[in-house]
């Protein structure tokens, strides 16, 4: 939720305009968030009797029945937009798909849309909303250790463009987030371990303490999913809940100053340096945690070689990784890569590297002065110190499979009947074909035509304005 202040003052040839937003959302920690004797989430949607929520396939199979009885207990219609998300299929024709759900809800413009999911769908979700009206209120009930831990500390919503992460997005914050630690009793080990990765990161740069109690519990804590599972002990389940409330608030406090990243030099962002060319450049991709636990290792290496940490930290952090059985190193990792990674970011960090590294242990220093030649070598030790590790370095189940919704699937054949429909209206509106009228500017009448075919009901995929919208009304003419 935002509210803006400005003002507005004359100037020699013109005005001047002086706005501040101010930014304002909550969190709930709330075990059994869709449990029938908990109304906190039903209470949000009480003045308008509904709820469109927009919800992981895989989530919706596993509480889909769950969810609609809590809403069907507390007197709300539920509508449910079932999605599947994976970072290859994090796409605009996704994001659409959504935004089509919206318009046939009817949403209107202060209604919270529900996003129940990791932090794949609610960055996408959350995009969908940010553009709907241009802003849409959405209420977020993260369901993995990435999105409980990490996705929903952020404000940015997102979609790949291409081979490139996150390169259309906004910023938009929820009116609320939920976060239920009790969905870790159902996740899969390796969708655990791909979010602890998201602790090593905070903790290593930011919070001792955290790292601390991550390296003493690490294999309980990834085996009992956070001490959630049946059997795990009081003292990993208070660890769990120290490690997350801590990790979460310490993100939150590096976060919120700079909720729109007007500041580049970032904590949390140890470990998405180069990571984005790992996570999206192999053909089956790496999973999030294991990319940016390459990028956290290297990183650590690179310290290493210039003495901001000590040999003893540089072996706490590196033998943390592979307890955890997190990637350290791949064999796409190479000098191309590597130049590649760090051309792509400096043009997101405007020009500078900075690099997150640890200095020392706990605490964080930023590079920018580092040369390729340098990279290069970090990398080349890098590589043999790997050797000493299982697997030389790499992780266990680093890469993606069918417990990741929409990772395995392939959108090749919505995106290509999008591009034919695109071509056709663009052939239609070119001729100034639409209606059978010839007009000197056909191009503008062409478009109107086009939208006026959308007002009118026509679902055929000559009424495309954005795509999926006319592919998907296409196909239900």
């Amino acid at each position: 939720m935002s509210d803006l202040t400005a003002t507005v003052s004359e100037t020699t040839n013109g005005f001047h305009v002086d706005g501040y937003e101010k930014i304002s959302y909550d969190f709930t920690f709330l075990d059994g968030v869709f449990n029938l004797e908990n109304p906190q989430l039903a209470n949000c949607y009480e003045r308008w009797g509904r709820v469109l929520a927009v919800t992981d396939l895989n989530v919706y199979n596993v509480y889909g029945e769950q969810i609609e009885r809590y809403f069907e207990h507390y007197g709300l219609t539920l509508k449910v937009h079932k999605t599947k998300i994976g970072e290859k299929a994090k796409t605009i024709p996704t994001f659409l798909s959504i935004v089509d759900s919206m318009t046939e809800f009817g949403i209107y413009r202060k209604e919270p849309v529900l996003v129940v999911g990791g932090g794949l769908v609610t960055d996408v979700a959350g995009f969908a909303c940010a553009a709907y009206r241009r802003n849409t209120n959405f209420i977020r009930v993260p369901t993995t250790v990435i999105g409980l831990i990490d996705a929903s500390v952020s404000i940015k919503v997102a979609v790949n463009y291409g081979n490139y992460k996150n390169r259309l997005g906004a910023y938009h914050a929820p009116i609320h987030t939920f976060l239920d630690f009790t969905f870790l009793r159902t996740l899969p080990t390796a969708q655990i371990r791909n979010g602890f990765a998201e602790l090593i990161k905070i903790s290593t740069c930011s919070h001792l303490n955290t790292f601390n109690l991550l390296d003493k519990y690490c294999e309980e804590l990834i085996e009992t999913g956070f001490g959630r599972t049946d059997g795990a002990s009081k003292e990993v389940r208070d660890a769990a809940d120290t490690i997350n409330k801590d990790g979460i608030h310490e993100m939150l406090k590096l976060e919120t100053p700079n909720l729109h990243e007007i500041g580049l030099d970032r904590v949390i962002a140890y470990g998405h340096t180069w990571s984005p060319m790992h996570e999206l450049v192999p053909e089956t991709p790496l999973r999030h945690g294991h990319a940016i636990s390459i990028d956290m290792a290297y990183s650590a290496t690179l310290a290493n070689d210039r003495k901001l940490i000590s040999d003893e930290e540089h072996r706490r952090v590196l033998n943390l990784f592979s307890r955890a059985g997190l990637s350290m190193d791949h064999p796409q990792f190479d000098e191309e890569i590597l130049d590649k990674g760090t051309a792509a970011i400096l043009k997101t960090r405007d020009g500078k590297l900075r690099a997150a590294v640890p200095s020392p242990l706990g605490s964080c220093k930023f590079l920018n002065d580092v040369t390729a030649d340098e990279l290069n070598a970090a990398l080349r030790r890098h590589k043999k110190i790997m050797k000493q590790y299982p697997r030389n370095g790499e992780g266990l189940e680093a890469y993606v499979d069918a417990s990741d919704t929409g990772y395995t699937e392939n959108n090749n054949a919505e995106v290509e009947a999008i591009e034919t429909a695109a071509e056709k209206a663009g052939d239609l509106n070119g001729h100034g074909a639409i209606h059978g009228g010839s007009v000197p500017n056909g191009y503008l009448n062409g478009i109107n035509g086009v939208k006026e075919k959308m007002a009118n009901g026509n679902g055929s995929v000559d009424g495309l304005t954005n795509g999926t919208n006319g592919f998907i009304n296409g196909s239900r003419a």
